[in-house]
């Protein structure tokens, strides 16, 4: 069983030319339930963030559930275990991680069957 937490608000997953700027929205200070990612790359730049937050227009809107931690480098699985069920409830979902946690993004207008789909595998879901 995994406990996640879902974070308040929408997310964004935004793809930038290689080279751009990040604005100072994008760095300000972060509230004790948000989470930033910026993944730089030969063919661009990701960036996953708060929608008010997003430094480029975005298609989707997205929740973010945490993996409450931190886990530790030594524990495995725990991604998979919360993958696993999305997957088959036909939840497209985007992971990434940080130092401490895990995260997982589904599609907002899909939070719904996501949250059941976790609860249905015996995953906690805390709000």
């Amino acid at each position: 069983m995994v406990d996640v937490v879902l974070l308040p608000g929408e997310y964004a997953v935004c793809r930038l030319a290689v080279g751009s700027a990040l604005g100072p929205a994008l760095w300000g200070e972060l509230g004790d339930a948000e989470v930033v990612s910026v993944s730089w790359a030969a063919d661009g730049v990701s960036v996953i963030c708060p929608s008010p937050r997003a430094p480029a227009e975005v298609e989707t809107d997205w929740r973010c559930l945490r993996i409450v931690g931190p886990l530790g480098q030594a524990v495995t699985g725990t991604l998979a275990a919360l993958i696993g069920p999305l997957t088959e409830a036909r939840v497209d979902p985007v992971a990434f991680s940080t130092y401490d946690t895990d995260h997982v993004l589904v599609p907002a207008v899909r939070l719904g069957e996501a949250t059941a789909a976790l609860r249905r595998a015996g995953h906690r879901v805390l709000d």
